[in-house]
C-alpha cells in the first residue's frame, strides 16, 4: 500500500485516518503530507519537523496508485516539489485539486503527467470544499467508514470540470500574490 509506505517513512503527519474502503485495493487518507522533509536531528535518524507540507490533504489510493490528491498549499511554488516527490505513484487519470493560498484566480497546470485544478483559498478546509464540489449528502456520508467517505467523494467528483485556463507553470506563477496569507480560525 502506497499510503502505508508513506506513513512508515514519516511522510504523513497529523493523521486523521488511513482507512481501507469497502472495495478491495481502495484506501483513504486525511491529514498533512510532507513535501520537504526536515533535516536529520540526531544520530538515531530522527528528523526535525518538515520544512514544507500540504495542509488538509485528502488522498485516495486505488489499485496501488494515487487516484486523487487534494489539499491546501500556502504557495503555488510548492506544487512542483510535491509532484517531484510523489509523481511515481500517480494514477494516469489522477484527480488533483489544490486549494492554493497565494494565487489570484482559478487555473489548471499539468505536472508529472497529472492535471491539477488550482483554486484560490485563504480560508477553509479541503474536505469541506471537496464535499461541496461533489454535492455529497451529509446524512448519507455519516453512515460510511472514513475510507468509504473519501471513496464516495472521489466517485462523485468523477465528472469534475476544473475552472480556469490550463497554463504552463511559468504562466501560472504570474498569478501569485505574496501578500495573500492563510487565515486560520480556532477556538476563542
Amino acid at each position: 500500500m502506497i499510503l502505508e509506505k508513506y506513513d512508515q517513512n514519516g511522510l504523513l503527519l497529523n493523521i486523521n485516518f488511513i482507512d481501507k474502503a469497502s472495495d478491495d485495493g481502495v484506501v483513504g487518507f486525511r491529514g498533512r503530507v510532507a513535501i520537504v522533509e526536515g533535516e536529520v536531528a540526531d544520530a538515531q535518524g530522527r528528523r526535525k519537523p518538515p520544512a514544507m507540507v500540504m495542509e488538509h490533504a485528502v488522498m485516495l489510493e486505488k489499485d496501488g496508485k494515487l487516484a486523487m490528491v487534494a489539499g491546501s498549499l500556502d504557495e503555488l511554488a510548492s506544487l512542483p516539489l510535491f509532484v517531484e516527490k510523489y509523481q511515481g505513484d500517480f494514477a494516469p487519470d489522477m484527480l488533483g485539486i489544490i486549494y492554493t493560498v497565494n494565487i489570484t484566480k482559478p487555473m489548471q497546470v499539468e505536472l508529472g503527467g497529472a492535471n491539477f485544478a488550482l483554486i484560490p483559498m485563504q480560508e477553509g478546509i479541503t474536505w469541506n470544499e471537496l464535499n461541496d464540489a461533489a454535492g455529497t449528502e451529509k446524512s448519507a456520508m455519516k453512515k460510511l467508514s472514513s475510507g468509504d467517505k473519501v471513496y464516495t467523494v472521489w466517485k462523485e467528483l468523477g465528472g469534475y470540470k476544473a475552472k480556469g485556463d490550463k497554463l504552463p507553470l511559468a504562466e501560472a506563477m504570474k498569478n501569485v500574490d505574496a501578500g495573500l496569507k492563510r487565515v486560520e480560525r480556532g477556538a476563542i
